[in-house]
Protein backbone atom coordinates (compact mmCIF):
# COMPACT_ATOMS: atom_id res chain seq x y z
CA UNK A 1 0.00 0.00 0.00
CA UNK A 2 1.48 3.56 -0.67
CA UNK A 3 2.51 5.40 1.97
CA UNK A 4 0.65 8.83 2.82
CA UNK A 5 3.07 11.59 3.70
CA UNK A 6 1.47 14.66 4.96
CA UNK A 7 3.42 18.25 3.73
CA UNK A 8 2.99 21.31 6.43
CA UNK A 9 1.75 23.88 4.73
CA UNK A 10 -0.42 27.14 5.85
CA UNK A 11 -1.83 30.12 3.26
CA UNK A 12 -0.06 33.49 4.58
CA UNK A 13 -1.99 35.84 5.98
CA UNK A 14 -3.94 38.17 4.42
CA UNK A 15 -2.66 41.74 3.44
CA UNK A 16 -3.98 44.66 4.96
CA UNK A 17 -5.70 46.24 2.09
CA UNK A 18 -7.26 43.10 1.63
CA UNK A 19 -11.33 43.11 1.68
CA UNK A 20 -13.34 40.69 2.93
CA UNK A 21 -16.39 39.77 0.16
CA UNK A 22 -19.44 38.43 1.51
CA UNK A 23 -20.41 35.40 -0.41
CA UNK A 24 -23.40 35.22 -2.14
CA UNK A 25 -26.20 32.49 -2.46
CA UNK A 26 -25.42 29.29 -3.88
CA UNK A 27 -27.16 27.93 -6.88
CA UNK A 28 -29.42 24.75 -6.31
CA UNK A 29 -27.73 21.58 -7.31
CA UNK A 30 -29.23 19.72 -10.92
CA UNK A 31 -28.26 16.30 -12.36
CA UNK A 32 -27.21 16.64 -16.31
CA UNK A 33 -26.94 13.64 -18.55
CA UNK A 34 -23.33 12.98 -19.78
CA UNK A 35 -23.11 10.77 -22.58
CA UNK A 36 -19.64 9.09 -23.69
CA UNK A 37 -18.61 9.21 -27.17
CA UNK A 38 -15.47 9.92 -29.99
CA UNK A 39 -13.19 8.15 -31.40
CA UNK A 40 -11.20 7.99 -28.25
CA UNK A 41 -13.88 6.61 -26.22
CA UNK A 42 -14.55 3.88 -28.10
CA UNK A 43 -10.95 2.83 -29.11
CA UNK A 44 -11.16 2.88 -24.98
CA UNK A 45 -14.24 0.83 -24.53
CA UNK A 46 -12.82 -1.91 -27.37
CA UNK A 47 -9.50 -1.90 -25.26
CA UNK A 48 -12.14 -2.73 -22.35
CA UNK A 49 -14.48 -5.30 -23.98
CA UNK A 50 -11.50 -7.04 -25.95
CA UNK A 51 -9.18 -7.35 -22.78
CA UNK A 52 -6.68 -5.57 -25.75
CA UNK A 53 -3.76 -3.42 -25.10
CA UNK A 54 -2.46 -0.49 -27.07
CA UNK A 55 -0.12 -2.33 -29.41
CA UNK A 56 -2.36 -5.36 -30.08
CA UNK A 57 -5.63 -2.97 -30.82
CA UNK A 58 -4.09 -1.01 -33.24
CA UNK A 59 -3.08 -4.48 -35.18
CA UNK A 60 -6.35 -5.80 -35.47
CA UNK A 61 -7.61 -2.45 -36.35
CA UNK A 62 -5.22 -2.24 -39.20
CA UNK A 63 -6.10 -5.84 -40.17
CA UNK A 64 -9.87 -5.08 -39.74
CA UNK A 65 -9.13 -2.11 -42.28
CA UNK A 66 -7.01 -3.94 -44.72
CA UNK A 67 -10.01 -6.27 -45.28
CA UNK A 68 -12.42 -3.70 -45.70
CA UNK A 69 -10.64 -2.34 -48.36
CA UNK A 70 -9.98 -4.85 -50.09
CA UNK A 71 -13.67 -6.33 -49.89
CA UNK A 72 -15.36 -3.31 -50.89
CA UNK A 73 -12.64 -2.73 -53.64
CA UNK A 74 -10.24 0.38 -54.46
CA UNK A 75 -9.70 2.46 -57.65
CA UNK A 76 -5.61 2.93 -56.79
CA UNK A 77 -5.49 -1.12 -56.72
CA UNK A 78 -7.46 -1.34 -60.22
CA UNK A 79 -4.74 1.24 -61.49
CA UNK A 80 -0.96 -0.52 -63.15
CA UNK A 81 1.66 1.30 -62.20
CA UNK A 82 5.91 0.28 -62.71
CA UNK A 83 7.59 -0.25 -59.78
CA UNK A 84 10.83 2.40 -59.47
CA UNK A 85 13.55 3.18 -57.17
CA UNK A 86 14.06 6.42 -56.11
CA UNK A 87 17.65 7.60 -56.39
CA UNK A 88 19.73 9.55 -53.55
CA UNK A 89 19.78 12.57 -56.24
CA UNK A 90 16.03 12.66 -56.92
CA UNK A 91 15.43 12.67 -53.15
CA UNK A 92 17.95 15.59 -52.57
CA UNK A 93 16.55 17.64 -55.62
CA UNK A 94 15.73 21.82 -54.78
CA UNK A 95 12.40 22.50 -54.87
CA UNK A 96 13.26 25.60 -56.19
CA UNK A 97 15.02 24.05 -59.31
CA UNK A 98 11.48 22.62 -60.51
CA UNK A 99 11.97 23.45 -64.01
CA UNK A 100 14.81 20.96 -64.42
CA UNK A 101 13.04 18.49 -62.61
CA UNK A 102 11.96 15.35 -64.38
CA UNK A 103 8.56 15.37 -63.13
CA UNK A 104 7.76 12.06 -64.52
CA UNK A 105 10.48 10.90 -61.95
CA UNK A 106 9.40 12.33 -59.12
CA UNK A 107 6.40 10.87 -59.43
CA UNK A 108 7.39 7.48 -60.52
CA UNK A 109 6.56 7.52 -63.95
CA UNK A 110 9.53 7.41 -66.14
CA UNK A 111 8.87 4.48 -67.85
CA UNK A 112 5.06 5.77 -68.91
CA UNK A 113 6.18 9.54 -69.44
CA UNK A 114 3.58 10.79 -72.09
CA UNK A 115 1.74 7.75 -72.32
CA UNK A 116 0.67 8.33 -68.79
CA UNK A 117 -3.27 8.50 -67.88
CA UNK A 118 -4.50 11.31 -66.05
CA UNK A 119 -5.85 8.04 -63.26
CA UNK A 120 -2.17 7.10 -63.60
CA UNK A 121 -0.69 10.23 -62.75
CA UNK A 122 -3.72 10.87 -59.56
CA UNK A 123 -2.49 7.39 -57.97
CA UNK A 124 1.17 8.09 -58.44
CA UNK A 125 0.93 11.26 -56.79
CA UNK A 126 -0.86 9.72 -53.96
CA UNK A 127 1.21 7.19 -53.08
CA UNK A 128 3.95 9.28 -53.12
CA UNK A 129 2.27 11.69 -50.87
CA UNK A 130 1.55 8.57 -48.43
CA UNK A 131 5.31 8.09 -48.64
CA UNK A 132 6.84 11.12 -47.95
CA UNK A 133 4.56 13.67 -46.74
CA UNK A 134 6.45 15.24 -43.89
CA UNK A 135 3.91 14.60 -40.91
CA UNK A 136 4.82 10.73 -41.47
CA UNK A 137 8.51 11.71 -41.91
CA UNK A 138 8.29 13.73 -38.78
CA UNK A 139 6.87 10.76 -36.82
CA UNK A 140 9.56 8.09 -38.34
CA UNK A 141 12.62 10.11 -38.26
CA UNK A 142 11.69 13.34 -35.72
CA UNK A 143 12.72 15.87 -38.69
CA UNK A 144 9.62 17.98 -38.62
CA UNK A 145 11.23 20.18 -41.48
CA UNK A 146 11.80 17.62 -43.42
CA UNK A 147 9.51 18.82 -46.66
CA UNK A 148 11.80 18.94 -49.66
CA UNK A 149 11.24 16.11 -51.41
CA UNK A 150 7.39 16.39 -51.08
CA UNK A 151 7.72 20.07 -52.45
CA UNK A 152 9.10 18.64 -55.42
CA UNK A 153 5.90 16.13 -55.80
CA UNK A 154 3.56 18.91 -55.49
CA UNK A 155 5.48 20.57 -58.06
CA UNK A 156 5.53 17.39 -60.37
CA UNK A 157 1.30 17.08 -59.48
CA UNK A 158 0.57 20.41 -60.73
CA UNK A 159 2.51 20.53 -64.12
CA UNK A 160 1.51 16.90 -65.13
CA UNK A 161 -2.01 17.07 -63.82
CA UNK A 162 -3.00 20.60 -65.73
CA UNK A 163 -3.44 19.84 -69.23
CA UNK A 164 -1.75 22.79 -70.56
CA UNK A 165 1.26 22.26 -68.50
CA UNK A 166 1.91 19.14 -69.63
CA UNK A 167 2.04 19.67 -72.64
CA UNK A 168 4.44 22.43 -72.46
CA UNK A 169 6.53 19.97 -70.31
CA UNK A 170 6.07 17.21 -72.73
CA UNK A 171 7.17 19.47 -75.13
CA UNK A 172 11.08 19.77 -73.90
CA UNK A 173 10.86 16.34 -71.87
CA UNK A 174 14.15 15.68 -71.80
CA UNK A 175 13.82 12.16 -71.21
CA UNK A 176 12.80 11.58 -74.62
CA UNK A 177 15.83 11.51 -76.95
CA UNK A 178 13.87 12.71 -80.56
CA UNK A 179 17.33 12.35 -81.90
CA UNK A 180 17.56 8.62 -81.66
CA UNK A 181 16.62 8.12 -85.64
CA UNK A 182 18.38 5.33 -87.81
CA UNK A 183 20.95 6.39 -89.98
CA UNK A 184 19.07 4.79 -93.46
CA UNK A 185 22.13 2.13 -93.95
CA UNK A 186 20.16 -0.48 -92.13
CA UNK A 187 19.04 -3.64 -93.75
CA UNK A 188 15.45 -2.78 -95.36
CA UNK A 189 14.20 -6.00 -93.99
CA UNK A 190 14.56 -4.08 -90.23
CA UNK A 191 12.90 -0.62 -92.16
CA UNK A 192 9.54 -1.43 -89.98
CA UNK A 193 10.69 -2.23 -86.61
CA UNK A 194 13.47 0.88 -86.66
CA UNK A 195 10.97 3.45 -87.95
CA UNK A 196 7.78 2.64 -86.44
CA UNK A 197 8.56 3.51 -82.96
CA UNK A 198 9.96 6.38 -84.23
CA UNK A 199 6.70 7.70 -85.68
CA UNK A 200 5.07 6.49 -83.13
CA UNK A 201 7.32 8.79 -80.83
CA UNK A 202 6.31 11.97 -83.62
CA UNK A 203 2.60 10.91 -83.26
CA UNK A 204 2.58 12.31 -79.59
CA UNK A 205 2.42 15.75 -81.09
CA UNK A 206 -0.50 15.45 -82.84
CA UNK A 207 -3.91 16.92 -82.37
CA UNK A 208 -6.06 14.00 -82.97
CA UNK A 209 -9.63 16.12 -82.87
CA UNK A 210 -7.74 18.80 -85.33
CA UNK A 211 -5.83 16.28 -88.04
CA UNK A 212 -7.27 12.71 -86.89
CA UNK A 213 -5.48 9.68 -85.70
CA UNK A 214 -1.74 9.39 -87.01
CA UNK A 215 -1.36 6.75 -89.76
CA UNK A 216 0.49 3.41 -88.99
CA UNK A 217 3.83 2.87 -90.84
CA UNK A 218 2.53 -0.62 -92.51
CA UNK A 219 3.98 -3.52 -93.82
CA UNK A 220 5.15 -4.58 -96.81
CA UNK A 221 2.03 -5.56 -97.84
CA UNK A 222 0.39 -2.10 -97.48
CA UNK A 223 -1.04 -0.64 -100.50
CA UNK A 224 0.35 2.48 -102.44
CA UNK A 225 -2.58 4.58 -101.28
CA UNK A 226 -1.89 3.75 -97.75
CA UNK A 227 1.90 5.01 -97.81
CA UNK A 228 0.94 7.86 -100.35
CA UNK A 229 -1.24 9.00 -97.46
CA UNK A 230 1.07 8.21 -94.81
CA UNK A 231 3.39 10.51 -95.99
CA UNK A 232 1.57 12.92 -97.08
CA UNK A 233 0.10 13.41 -93.77
CA UNK A 234 3.74 13.78 -92.08
CA UNK A 235 4.85 16.12 -94.65
CA UNK A 236 1.63 18.29 -93.73
CA UNK A 237 1.92 17.43 -89.83
CA UNK A 238 0.66 20.02 -87.87
CA UNK A 239 2.32 19.82 -84.33
CA UNK A 240 0.93 21.15 -81.70
CA UNK A 241 4.48 21.11 -79.51
CA UNK A 242 5.02 24.44 -77.88
CA UNK A 243 8.05 25.64 -76.31
CA UNK A 244 7.24 28.03 -73.55
CA UNK A 245 8.30 25.75 -70.75
CA UNK A 246 11.79 27.17 -71.30
CA UNK A 247 10.97 30.58 -71.45
CA UNK A 248 13.28 33.08 -69.24
CA UNK A 249 11.20 33.84 -66.23
CA UNK A 250 10.20 37.56 -66.60
CA UNK A 251 11.14 39.55 -63.02
CA UNK A 252 7.86 40.50 -61.70
CA UNK A 253 9.27 42.94 -59.18
CA UNK A 254 11.29 44.85 -61.24
CA UNK A 255 9.79 48.19 -62.47
CA UNK A 256 11.42 48.69 -65.75
CA UNK A 257 9.34 47.58 -68.19
CA UNK A 258 11.82 47.88 -70.58
CA UNK A 259 13.24 44.65 -68.81
CA UNK A 260 10.22 43.10 -68.47
CA UNK A 261 9.31 43.99 -72.68
CA UNK A 262 12.73 42.71 -73.81
CA UNK A 263 12.67 39.44 -71.74
CA UNK A 264 9.28 38.86 -73.53
CA UNK A 265 10.50 39.62 -76.99
CA UNK A 266 13.58 37.16 -76.16
CA UNK A 267 10.81 34.25 -75.53
CA UNK A 268 8.64 34.85 -78.12
CA UNK A 269 12.07 34.66 -80.50
CA UNK A 270 13.20 31.90 -78.89
CA UNK A 271 10.51 30.02 -79.07
CA UNK A 272 9.73 30.86 -83.01
CA UNK A 273 13.55 29.47 -83.37
CA UNK A 274 12.85 26.45 -81.46
CA UNK A 275 9.64 25.71 -83.93
CA UNK A 276 11.25 26.52 -86.93
CA UNK A 277 14.36 24.32 -85.62
CA UNK A 278 11.75 21.66 -84.46
CA UNK A 279 9.90 21.59 -87.59
CA UNK A 280 13.19 21.34 -89.86
CA UNK A 281 14.03 18.41 -87.81
CA UNK A 282 10.85 16.69 -88.54
CA UNK A 283 10.93 17.22 -92.17
CA UNK A 284 14.48 15.43 -92.11
CA UNK A 285 13.20 12.52 -90.15
CA UNK A 286 10.57 12.20 -92.94
CA UNK A 287 12.79 12.59 -96.11
CA UNK A 288 15.13 10.07 -94.73
CA UNK A 289 12.67 7.48 -93.98
CA UNK A 290 10.69 8.01 -97.52
CA UNK A 291 14.35 7.53 -99.02
CA UNK A 292 14.91 3.97 -97.56
CA UNK A 293 11.25 3.23 -98.10
CA UNK A 294 11.46 -0.22 -99.54
CA UNK A 295 8.03 -0.37 -100.36
CA UNK A 296 8.75 2.82 -102.75
CA UNK A 297 11.41 0.85 -104.61
CA UNK A 298 8.99 -1.63 -104.83
CA UNK A 299 6.17 0.76 -106.53
CA UNK A 300 8.69 2.26 -108.80
CA UNK A 301 9.86 -0.59 -109.99
CA UNK A 302 6.23 -2.53 -111.23
CA UNK A 303 5.38 1.10 -112.40
CA UNK A 304 8.38 0.45 -114.96
CA UNK A 305 7.40 -2.84 -115.59
CA UNK A 306 3.54 -1.88 -116.10
CA UNK A 307 5.03 0.43 -118.52
CA UNK A 308 7.19 -1.79 -120.44
CA UNK A 309 5.07 -5.23 -120.97
CA UNK A 310 2.67 -2.09 -122.09
CA UNK A 311 5.25 -0.82 -124.47
CA UNK A 312 6.03 -3.83 -125.96
CA UNK A 313 2.23 -5.75 -126.24
CA UNK A 314 1.97 -6.95 -129.19
CA UNK A 315 4.93 -6.91 -130.58
CA UNK A 316 7.02 -10.37 -131.58
CA UNK A 317 9.51 -11.76 -129.05
CA UNK A 318 8.23 -9.36 -126.82
CA UNK A 319 7.36 -9.07 -123.04
CA UNK A 320 3.18 -8.52 -123.45
CA UNK A 321 0.61 -10.13 -122.19
CA UNK A 322 1.80 -13.74 -122.95
CA UNK A 323 4.27 -13.88 -120.99
CA UNK A 324 3.73 -11.52 -118.14
CA UNK A 325 4.52 -14.21 -116.06
CA UNK A 326 7.64 -14.91 -116.66
CA UNK A 327 9.16 -10.93 -116.31
CA UNK A 328 7.18 -11.08 -112.86
CA UNK A 329 9.13 -14.02 -111.85
CA UNK A 330 12.64 -13.45 -112.87
CA UNK A 331 11.78 -9.87 -111.43
CA UNK A 332 10.85 -11.61 -107.90
CA UNK A 333 14.27 -13.73 -108.47
CA UNK A 334 16.44 -10.65 -109.25
CA UNK A 335 14.71 -8.72 -106.04
CA UNK A 336 14.97 -11.76 -103.64
CA UNK A 337 18.95 -11.99 -104.84
CA UNK A 338 19.78 -8.13 -104.04
CA UNK A 339 18.37 -8.52 -101.15
CA UNK A 340 20.01 -11.03 -99.96
CA UNK A 341 23.19 -9.06 -101.10
CA UNK A 342 22.24 -6.39 -99.27
CA UNK A 343 21.39 -8.16 -96.39
CA UNK A 344 25.14 -9.91 -96.81
CA UNK A 345 26.65 -5.85 -97.03
CA UNK A 346 24.62 -5.01 -93.46
CA UNK A 347 25.97 -7.86 -92.14
CA UNK A 348 29.53 -7.04 -92.18
CA UNK A 349 28.61 -2.80 -91.76
CA UNK A 350 27.28 -4.27 -88.69
CA UNK A 351 30.55 -6.29 -87.59
CA UNK A 352 32.70 -2.92 -89.01
CA UNK A 353 30.28 -1.00 -86.83
CA UNK A 354 30.71 -3.06 -83.51
CA UNK A 355 34.57 -2.69 -83.87
CA UNK A 356 34.10 1.05 -83.13
CA UNK A 357 31.25 1.28 -80.97
CA UNK A 358 33.22 1.27 -77.51
CA UNK A 359 34.60 4.46 -79.07
CA UNK A 360 31.33 6.29 -79.76
CA UNK A 361 29.87 5.44 -76.72
CA UNK A 362 32.09 8.16 -74.81
CA UNK A 363 30.91 10.47 -77.40
CA UNK A 364 27.44 9.68 -77.50
CA UNK A 365 26.91 10.04 -73.87
CA UNK A 366 28.96 13.76 -73.77
CA UNK A 367 26.80 14.91 -76.76
CA UNK A 368 22.99 13.03 -74.20
CA UNK A 369 24.90 15.62 -71.82
CA UNK A 370 25.16 18.42 -74.36
CA UNK A 371 22.48 20.63 -72.75
CA UNK A 372 23.53 19.76 -68.82
CA UNK A 373 26.96 21.35 -69.46
CA UNK A 374 26.16 24.32 -71.81
CA UNK A 375 23.23 25.00 -68.29
CA UNK A 376 26.51 24.41 -66.19
CA UNK A 377 28.53 26.82 -68.21
CA UNK A 378 25.54 29.43 -68.42
CA UNK A 379 24.91 29.44 -64.81
CA UNK A 380 28.92 29.69 -63.72
CA UNK A 381 28.67 32.94 -66.20
CA UNK A 382 25.54 34.00 -64.08
CA UNK A 383 27.23 33.32 -60.85
CA UNK A 384 30.39 35.54 -61.85
CA UNK A 385 28.05 38.56 -62.76
CA UNK A 386 28.73 37.82 -66.30
CA UNK A 387 32.44 39.13 -65.54
CA UNK A 388 31.20 42.53 -64.71
CA UNK A 389 33.00 44.04 -62.00
CA UNK A 390 31.40 42.85 -58.62
CA UNK A 391 28.94 45.46 -57.57
CA UNK A 392 27.55 46.77 -60.56
CA UNK A 393 24.49 45.73 -62.19
CA UNK A 394 25.43 44.10 -66.15
CA UNK A 395 23.14 45.66 -68.89
CA UNK A 396 20.64 43.68 -70.67
CA UNK A 397 23.14 44.25 -74.27
CA UNK A 398 25.72 42.71 -71.95
CA UNK A 399 24.12 39.48 -70.45
CA UNK A 400 22.75 38.76 -74.35
CA UNK A 401 25.91 39.29 -75.77
CA UNK A 402 27.81 36.20 -73.20
CA UNK A 403 24.41 33.86 -73.56
CA UNK A 404 25.03 34.23 -77.04
CA UNK A 405 28.44 34.28 -76.98
CA UNK A 406 28.14 30.71 -75.30
CA UNK A 407 25.47 29.68 -77.78
CA UNK A 408 27.93 30.07 -80.38
CA UNK A 409 30.75 28.45 -78.74
CA UNK A 410 28.30 25.10 -77.96
CA UNK A 411 27.31 25.34 -81.35
CA UNK A 412 30.17 25.38 -82.81
CA UNK A 413 31.71 21.94 -80.66
CA UNK A 414 28.32 20.22 -81.57
CA UNK A 415 29.87 17.91 -83.29
CA UNK A 416 32.52 17.51 -80.68
CA UNK A 417 30.65 16.98 -77.72
CA UNK A 418 33.42 15.42 -75.48
CA UNK A 419 35.19 18.81 -75.51
CA UNK A 420 31.97 20.86 -74.26
CA UNK A 421 32.61 18.47 -71.54
CA UNK A 422 35.93 19.00 -70.95
CA UNK A 423 35.40 23.22 -70.69
CA UNK A 424 33.04 22.99 -68.37
CA UNK A 425 35.36 20.69 -66.05
CA UNK A 426 37.54 23.15 -66.62
CA UNK A 427 35.80 25.99 -65.85
CA UNK A 428 34.10 24.24 -62.84
CA UNK A 429 38.18 24.26 -61.53
CA UNK A 430 38.91 27.42 -62.87
CA UNK A 431 37.76 29.24 -59.31
CA UNK A 432 37.41 32.59 -60.27
CA UNK A 433 35.38 34.62 -62.82
CA UNK A 434 39.18 35.51 -64.49
CA UNK A 435 39.95 32.25 -65.14
CA UNK A 436 36.46 31.13 -66.86
CA UNK A 437 36.69 33.94 -69.26
CA UNK A 438 39.73 33.03 -70.31
CA UNK A 439 38.63 29.65 -70.81
CA UNK A 440 35.44 30.54 -72.57
CA UNK A 441 37.72 33.05 -74.68
CA UNK A 442 40.70 30.52 -75.34
CA UNK A 443 37.57 28.14 -77.01
CA UNK A 444 35.84 31.28 -79.04
CA UNK A 445 39.29 32.18 -80.03
CA UNK A 446 40.57 28.46 -81.61
CA UNK A 447 36.56 27.84 -83.16
CA UNK A 448 36.62 31.68 -84.25
CA UNK A 449 33.41 32.53 -82.80
CA UNK A 450 32.30 35.28 -80.76
CA UNK A 451 35.78 36.67 -80.00
CA UNK A 452 34.29 39.73 -78.44
CA UNK A 453 32.00 38.07 -76.06
CA UNK A 454 34.45 37.07 -73.91
CA UNK A 455 37.55 39.41 -75.01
Amino acid sequence: MAAVVPLPFTLPAADSSAKTVASGSISAPSQTVVFPAGPSYVAHARRQLRQLDFDADDEAEQTRLSAFKKASGSADDDVELPEEEESKDLLARDPKDWKTQDHYAVLGLSSLRYKATPEQIKVAHRRKVLKHHPDKKAGATGLTNDDTFYKCITRAHDVLSHPEKRRQFDSVDEGIDDEAVPSGKEPESKFFALWGPVFERESRFNDEKKSGKAPALGDMSSSKEHVDSFYDFWYNFDSWRSFEYLDKEINEGSDSRDDKRYTEKKNRNDRARRKKEDNARLRNLVDKALSVDPRIKKFKADEKAAREAKKNKGKPGQAGAGNAAQLAEEKKKKEAEELKRKEDEAKQAEADKAARADAKKVKEAAKKNLKKHKKVLRDLITANNYFEAAGTSPSASIIEAKLNGLDAITAALAEEPEKVQALRERCEKAGNADAIKKELAAVAEEKGVAKDAFA
